[in-house]
């Protein structure tokens, strides 16, 4: 079985985001940038099926800035055995992403596409339904468990009641969810390793795909800041406190 496995370079989960000073977006400049979470969960799922015999190759697929070569280099260090760039230095929305992974889906032919539910930047929850749906493929979204068999896959998903689980016939579309696994760290020699590993370089003309934008940003803004709580002396004094605020009628 192939896997494709696309990835996002997003800022680093550590780093506090900025809203640049015009509100037109997220400050980018000298930020420190790392694999999306989710797409990381999903690499290492990939990794563990191919270390169980379950998949014969994995391709990391990333869609962005030349800088999105070190995001593929670090999916090839982790196990990967080769990569995809789509270069595209604007913003990708999710419906353009989903065409240009279609494209490559017709190329590669992979058994199932494995991705992270979401990014942490844009946090849409999009593409992957949307792949699914343009490929006429079966999904399985918020996996919290992925159990390959013989022509399917058993997908357990979290959702508001518990746990589901759904049988896939292959080839499908998995989203992965935070308590899948934990991903590994690459060793010095794999990250030596990755560097030789193939990186093919495409752009969205390729693949015969439009990514003018469709969606309008109108403002970005920080939250606003929480106020100081304070300590009441009663409940009385909490009611009331509550019916200054309007909390309470």
């Amino acid at each position: 079985m192939k896997i494709m496995v696309p990835v996002k370079r997003v800022v680093d989960f550590n780093v506090k985001v900025r809203v640049k000073s015009d509100n037109t977006g997220v400050e980018l400049a000298n930020v420190k940038m790392s694999m999306n979470p989710f797409d990381e969960i999903a690499i290492e799922e990939a990794i563990r099926l191919k270390e169980a015999g379950k998949a014969t190759e994995i391709i990391v697929v990333s869609i962005g800035p030349k800088g999105a070569q070190e995001t593929i280099r670090t999916g090839l260090a982790m196990g990967a055995d080769r990569g995809i760039l789509v270069e595209h230095d604007a913003d990708c929305e999710p419906l353009a992403i989903a065409k240009v992974l279609k494209a490559i889906v017709a190329e590669e032919n992979p058994e199932m596409v494995l991705l992270g539910k979401q990014a942490i930047d844009g946090d849409n929850n999009q593409t992957g339904q949307m792949l699914a749906q343009m490929l006429g493929w079966p999904q399985g979204t918020f996996a919290s468990e992925v159990v390959a068999g013989e022509g399917s896959v058993n997908v357990t998903r979290e959702v508001d009641g518990g746990l589901e689980t759904v049988k896939l016939n292959l080839p499908a579309v998995v989203t992965t969810d935070l308590r899948l696994n934990e991903p590994r760290y690459a060793t010095l020699p794999n990250i030596m390793k990755a560097k030789r590993k193939p990186i093919d370089v495409k752009t969205p003309a390729d693949y015969g795909v439009d990514m003018a934008k469709r969606l309008t940003v109108l403002k970005v803004e920080e939250p606003p800041k929480r106020e100081a709580g304070i300590i009441v002396a009663s409940v009385e004094e909490l009611v009331s406190k509550l019916k200054e605020k309007g909390v309470l009628s």
